[in-house]
């Protein structure tokens, strides 16, 4: 039986519907029309809403034309909007007035000459009429498909009612069913609000470069890979791309949560969504509008919307089960009492009626999506993308955090700590590591390069990398250095392994390397002429934020666990200097995965549910077989998208105690509502069954019911901005 699926539907918001400018096509749908019936007008398929048309053109001709009659539509809308609510009003009055014709009938009669049954029954079959039209044709749909929803079994009860001829009850009940569906509406579109609103932040326009060298706004759907758009100070960046000119500060916070503006200039990335605020961009575009990040994230809310959690899908689950369950039970009690016991019909029948009222498990229901939802959405909010209820529910239950070293726990980019110099020659040295490093794509390598380059501009004009700057015959040993040749002389750059190899003489480095081993550092070892002329150490620092993250969860009872494939006594000091419990260095990718499913198999019975953490492309499998892959630092690589069921916009560690703190916060929530849900109904049940229970009450009850999960379910919309001020103020996010 599938007597809940209409409920099903209307607990579930639609949150993506109507999100604008994100579509795969890159086509959209306008944002607004005016839609009042004096004008009529809206925007063209042509120019989306937010194009600025040519001078003289039609568009802008008919835009002039109508902008006088366009100024009625924020009264019309105002108007519409108030008049459920007047209907309401005058339907709840009718209601009390047949109450009252019934509850005193003899003042009536004196005061109006009619009848007080009559009276009370025009009345109550006036609010019916009023407020219940739309129930009835609902409920006659249901029971035309051989189903029961909440529609149905209202439209049985109430003519129930007025058929035993309780007229101002069944009006009543009807009428607080309309009121309560009206206030359910409202704030379910609120969490489609909030989500709405922190995805529709995309320009539909952008100031692009055309081929006779002037500047026009097109829409962004025709704008094209590789082409030359201008962000102007105060306007947000429409498509993704990379600054070529110009310098500003962009706040990312849509898409990242990063409360913190991030500097650009050229050679930077910036992505659709984001805010310019200070400075003129120009920008090249690198992604059209239906595959920029923002897309990317709209497609994940989708994804999200549709992959049920673990609760939503047991509720639905007892939900298929509960009405049919209540329905028999109200038959059986309309039915039984009377024949096997001589108890009056009325009294029994009318029992049932209560039975049917409360046979629908709405509150139940709709508890589950709009909590899940609003926990999405605040991790949204906070730079957090969570692929579906199921990933947000089981965050709060990990028990093991694995953490890569590399761009997890550190910043991924190594820089240099403290050169050793074996020659006088110091701007040699510098210019000729710049050089040759510079045609290497090894970050230990391009460190030292770049190190080098900055040092050499003090002792004269450093040339760029090139075939004719100095640098001849290049050539890269893979994972082991570069070699080449530098005004003459024979130069290598790399390990001290790949240096013996080419017969330079190490010794003079034996204690520079042992130290650098006990630091942590790393050494890129430089000979000319095969003699050993310097050393570069180098360090992957820790972020600022790391230690305070590992605080966080250690203080929520996650074990830490780190695997990285550095030396071990590299990931043994890091390790130390952050607090992780527990340390494997020397790990290669493939050989995480049989590390994670070691660690899962600790609890034995119980099995521990380890989530991992890492950039989502070494990472990939281990990622996959966690019971929770989250992807560090996800804008712009969409290997990470794909491959973890949380990323994290940004690289802040943080935000993975936030997401456990949502999570369990939210899984609080959820077994509140459903606590509450099951609990009041089973208190009617009792009610109904011992002859204290009404009618109006059920529905009174019904209504309240639904209406507290709701609410308690929409408080994540403000839990996240909420910790992340308390955040802010106990671990230092800024």
């Amino acid at each position: 039986m599938n007597g809940m699926e209409e409920t099903e539907k209307r607990a579930e918001p639609q949150l993506i519907a109507t999100v604008h400018g994100v579509p795969e096509t890159g086509s959209e749908a306008p944002l607004f029309s005016c839609g009042c019936s004096s004008c009529g007008t809206a925007p063209s398929s042509g120019a989306p809403h937010g194009a600025i048309p040519a001078e003289g053109s039609q568009t802008a001709e008919v835009a002039s034309s109508s902008t006088a009659t366009c100024n009625t539509a924020p009264k019309t809308a105002r108007l519409r909007a108030a008049a459920p609510w007047v209907r309401y009003g005058a339907a709840i009055l009718l209601a009390l007035a047949a109450e009252l014709s019934h509850a005193f009938p003899g003042p009536v009669v004196e005061l109006s000459g009619i009848p007080a049954g009559f009276l009370s029954a025009a009345l109550a079959l006036l609010a019916i009429a009023i407020t219940g039209l739309k129930t009835y044709r609902a409920g006659l749909a249901a029971a035309l498909r051989r189903t029961l929803n909440m529609n149905a079994l209202m439209s049985i009860a109430v003519t129930g009612a007025i058929i035993l001829q309780y007229w101002s009850e069944a009006a009543m009940v009807m009428v607080l069913f309309s009121l309560s569906e009206r206030i359910e509406q409202l704030s379910l579109q609120r969490a489609d609000n909030a989500v709405r609103k922190l995805l529709d932040i995309k320009p539909e326009t952008a100031l692009a470069l055309q081929a006779d060298g002037s500047w026009q706004t097109v829409p962004v759907a025709r704008v094209a890979l590789d082409a030359m758009i201008r962000v102007l100070p105060g306007e947000r960046v429409p498509l993704d791309g990379t600054v070529i000119e110009g310098s500003s500060w962009v706040d990312q916070s849509p898409l990242t949560g990063e409360s913190v503006p991030q500097e650009k200039s050229a050679g930077d990335r910036v992505f659709a969504g984001t805010l310019n605020q200070d400075g003129a961009l120009q920008v090249r575009v690198t992604a059209t509008a239906g595959d920029t990040e923002l897309a990317h994230i709209v497609r994940l809310m989708e994804q999200a919307r549709r992959n049920k959690s673990a609760t939503q899908r047991f509720v639905d689950r007892f939900a298929t089960y509960y009405t049919p369950v209540v329905v028999v039970a109200a038959l059986l009690t309309a039915v039984v009492p009377p024949l096997v016991w001589g108890f009056q019909w009325t009294d029994w029948i009318y029992r049932a009626l209560v039975l049917l009222i409360i046979a629908c498990p709405c509150a139940l229901v709709i508890s589950t999506p709009i909590t899940v939802v609003s926990g999405l959405t605040a991790a949204a909010r906070a730079g957090i993308l969570v692929k579906g209820g199921i990933h947000l529910e089981r965050a709060g239950t990990i028990t093991h955090l694995v953490l890569d070293k590399t761009g997890t726990l550190t910043q991924g980019r190594p820089v240099i700590t403290d050169v050793h110099l074996f020659t006088r020659n110091t701007a040699d040295v510098y210019q000729s590591v710049a050089l040759l490093g510079a045609h290497s794509t090894h970050p230990l390598a391009r460190a030292a390069a770049h190190f080098a380059g900055q040092q050499g501009r003090a002792s004269g004009p450093l040339p760029e990398a090139g075939p004719d700057n100095g640098a001849r015959d290049v050539s890269a040993v893979p994972g082991k250095g570069v070699q080449g040749t530098v005004a003459g002389a024979r130069w290598l750059l790399g390990s001290a392994r790949f240096l013996e190899e080419q017969g330079i003489p190490m010794a003079p480095a034996s204690d520079v390397l042992s130290a650098a081993g006990k630091q942590g550092c790393a050494v890129v070892c430089v000979a000319r002429d095969a003699e050993l002329v310097a050393l570069f150490s180098a360090a992957d620092p820790l972020k600022p934020t790391s230690s305070d993250a590992v605080e966080a969860l250690h203080a929520m009872g996650v074990r830490l666990v780190l695997m990285s494939g550095d030396l071990p006594q590299t990931a043994a000091l890091i390790a130390k200097r952050v607090g992780i419990d527990e340390v494997h260095g020397g790990v290669l990718p493939p050989d995480k995965v049989a590390r994670v499913v070691a660690l899962q198999a600790q609890n034995g019975r119980s099995r521990a549910l380890v989530a991992m953490a890492g950039d989502g492309m070494n990472d990939a499998p281990a990622l996959a077989q966690s019971d929770l892959g989250i992807a560090m630092g996800a804008m712009g690589t969409g290997v990470a998208v794909e491959s973890a069921s949380v990323v994290l916009m940004d690289d802040d560690l943080r935000k993975i105690p936030f997401l456990i703190r949502l999570s369990r916060r939210t899984r609080r929530i959820l077994a509140e509502n459903i606590a509450i849900a099951l609990g009041i109904k089973a208190l009617f049940f009792g009610l109904t069954l011992s002859g204290h229970g009404s009618m109006w009450m059920a529905v009174f009850a019904d209504m309240g019911a639904s209406l507290l999960v709701i609410a308690l379910g929409l408080r994540l919309l403000r839990y996240g901005f909420r910790d992340r001020a308390q955040f802010s103020h106990h671990l230092g996010w800024h």
